[in-house]
């Protein structure tokens, strides 16, 4: 029964923690065009410069 009163704390820390990381990647952009990079492999760039070796 004592080891709720560390795994409580310890939980609440956790989903905190948890709720704060998914708040930034909100705020970051990180969820802004999910499907943009999978379309950008799909499609050819041909305005792409040419490495020479000189």
């Amino acid at each position: 029964m004592e080891i709720l009163f560390l795994l409580i704390p310890i939980s609440l820390i956790l989903i905190g923690l948890i709720i704060w990381a998914f708040l930034w990647a909100i705020n970051a952009g990180q969820f802004d065009d999910l499907e943009g990079p999978a379309h950008e492999i799909l499609m050819d760039n041909d305005n792409l410069p040419s490495s020479k070796d000189n």
